[in-house]
C-alpha cells in the first residue's frame, strides 16, 4: 500500500460567500501522487480538528506548504504586522505544535515556503516581517500578475553549503531558485543548520541537525516545477526515499 502523506492546509474563503475553507494547492497534491508516490492526506488548518498524535500515529510524512499568509508575530515575539498583512493563527495553531511531535517522532517533514517559516518558529527562531525593508535585501517577492512563467519562474541564485545535504542533492554549490515570499528568517532556530543562503545573507535551505529522521525546509517552492526541474523532482524523491526508509510502506499496510 502507499504512504499517508500529510499536506498542510490554510484558511481560505472561497465562493459568493465567502465561505471559510480549507485548502492546499493542486501542485503538492501532484507532487505527493506523482513523485513521493504517496496518497496525499490533507490537514486542517485547525488545532482542534487536526489532532497532533491522531496524525502522526497514521501519517508516513509531512508536506508543510506555502501560503500567502504569515505566521503570526506574537509566535516568536515580532512586533504586529501592519495593517492588512494576511494571518492565519488557525493554521499556526495547527502546524506548529505537529512540526515539534513530527520532528520528535522522527516522521518526515518536508517544510516549504510558509512551511519554511513555521518549521523556524516552531524550533526557537524568528523572522523578518519584510525582507524588502531591510538594508542590503534585495525583494524576494514576485509581482502578482497571471503570467505563470514569471511568477514561479528562477528569480536569483542561492550558494549551497558545501557537504550538506542540499549540496549532495544539487551536486553544485550554486542553484537558482524562484522567489514568492516577503518574510524570512531572522534568528536561526538552534536546532537549525543553514543550508543555502540568498546573495544578501538570507537563509534559503535548512536542516534540523539533531532530528530522528528527515526534516528539512526550503524557501523556494520546488511544487511548482519538479515536472520539469531535476533539483525540484529530487527534494521530492529524497522526502519519498525517507518515507519508506523510515518503514511507511510496511506500516501502511499493517
Amino acid at each position: 500500500m502507499k504512504p499517508l502523506i500529510g499536506i498542510s492546509c490554510c484558511t481560505k474563503q472561497f465562493g459568493v460567500f465567502g465561505m471559510p475553507n480549507h485548502a492546499a494547492s493542486d501542485t503538492y497534491v501532484r507532487a505527493t501522487d506523482q513523485v513521493v508516490r504517496g496518497v496525499p492526506v490533507l490537514i486542517p488548518a485547525s488545532a482542534t480538528a487536526a489532532d497532533t498524535d491522531t496524525l502522526l500515529d497514521r501519517l508516513d510524512g509531512i508536506i508543510l506548504t506555502g501560503s500567502r499568509s504569515n505566521v503570526q508575530p506574537s509566535l516568536y515575539g515580532g512586533p504586529p504586522h501592519p495593517e492588512g498583512t494576511p494571518e492565519d493563527p488557525a493554521r499556526d495553531s495547527a502546524t506548529l505544535p505537529l512540526i515539534r511531535a513530527a520532528v520528535a517522532r522522527g516522521v518526515p517533514v518536508l517544510a516549504i515556503c510558509r512551511g519554511f517559516q513555521e518549521l523556524n518558529v516552531a524550533l526557537g527562531g524568528s523572522l523578518h516581517q519584510r525582507l524588502q525593508d531591510l538594508p542590503g535585501r534585495f525583494d524576494h517577492s514576485t509581482p502578482m500578475q497571471p503570467n505563470p512563467k514569471v511568477r514561479t519562474g528562477k528569480a536569483h541564485a542561492i550558494r549551497v553549503v558545501a557537504g550538506t545535504w542540499l549540496h549532495r542533492l544539487a551536486g553544485t554549490t550554486e542553484i537558482a531558485v524562484n522567489s514568492l515570499h516577503n518574510q524570512g528568517i531572522d534568528r536561526l532556530a538552534p536546532r537549525l543548520v543553514a543550508e543555502g543562503v540568498a546573495p544578501d545573507g538570507t537563509i534559503e535551505a535548512v536542516r534540523v541537525a539533531d532530528a530522528a529522521g528527515f526534516a528539512v525546509g526550503v524557501q523556494w517552492h520546488p511544487e511548482y516545477d519538479f515536472e520539469t526541474d531535476a533539483l525540484s523532482r529530487r527534494i521530492f524523491e529524497a522526502f519519498a526515499e525517507a518515507v519508506r526508509a523510515r518503514g511507511g510502506l510496511a506500516a501502511a499496510a499493517d
